[in-house]
């Protein structure tokens, strides 16, 4: 995935609004090394008082109700902010798949940012084609042509593709079914004019081989992009970005999925449509 920073690129991603390839860590990731421990009861009783005490403010933030502050001014001091109706129509999806026409306000470069960035970070962007109708959606024009040739550079790379399991033409083996797919979990704006905004967005992401033989499984990993986004022609679209690795959750002793079940969940739950 592009934004994603879970692979290597040999041909030198990185810096500011480039797209950045890493493999996969030899040790399989949350996968590799073996299942931890169980824990101790005191850190079972940590997690308990920490569920409890999380639901109390989930609970306490529902009852505020919605946010009633200017989405037009800039906020020096960002605050988390749910999500609430807002009256505006959806945006539509007529963009080779990818919405568009995003309200011209703080809320809309939030949505835009949120849904670029699972565009971004998806599967669709290893195919050559669909690569071209992506960059087009999400990017500026003065901006495109560079960003598809770098794209392009490190997603046509032989040994990059080898590496993650996949063959010249970003082909998963017969079998086996490649993922590659950003699920957001927040935005933050850090700065917003009429014209211009900047976006954070918190995701996690999920990426590699599911089925039998597979010997890249499916992994998680957590990154917080930067989006730099100006309204132009009546969207709006990336001008630059830059990417860090988490916040990063400490994670649970959960059983990993078989290759089928995982294979058969990528299959039959489809991404959302991010909107404010």
């Amino acid at each position: 995935m592009s934004l994603g920073d879970e692979y290597e690129n040999t041909s030198g991603y990185g810096g500011t609004g480039q797209t950045r390839t890493r493999m996969p860590d030899s040790g399989g990731g949350p996968h590799g090394g073996g299942r931890r421990g169980g824990r101790t009861s005191s850190r079972s009783l940590v997690t308990v008082v920490g569920v409890v005490v999380l639901l109390i403010a989930a609970i306490a933030f529902a009852n505020r109700g919605g946010d009633d502050s200017s989405t037009d001014e800039a906020d020096d001091s960002p605050q988390a902010a749910a999500t609430a109706p807002s009256g505006k129509k959806p945006v539509r999806s007529a963009n080779a798949g990818i919405p568009s026409g995003f309200a011209h306000d703080r809320q809309g470069a939030e949505s835009a940012a949120a849904n670029y960035s699972v565009a971004l970070g998806s599967a669709e962007l290893f195919d050559a084609g669909l690569r071209r109708d992506i960059v087009t959606a999400v990017y500026a024009p003065d901006v495109a042509a560079a960003r598809q040739a770098d794209l392009d550079r490190a997603y046509s790379n032989e040994e990059f593709l080898t590496n993650i399991g996949l063959d010249k033409a970003g082909k998963a083996p017969a079998g086996q079914t490649f993922v590659s797919r950003v699920i957001p979990v927040g935005t933050k704006v850090t700065k917003s004019t009429e014209n211009d905004a900047t976006i954070e967005v918190w995701y996690t992401s999920l990426f590699g081989l599911s089925g039998e033989g597979s010997t890249n499984p499916v992994t998680e990993s957590w990154y917080t992009t930067t989006y730099q986004l100006s309204w132009v022609e009546d969207d709006w679209k990336i001008t630059d970005f830059q990417q860090k690795d988490g916040p990063v959750p400490v994670g649970r002793d959960q059983q990993a999925s078989t290759a089928d079940d995982m294979t058969k969940a990528v299959e039959e739950f489809g991404g959302f449509t991010y909107a404010r």
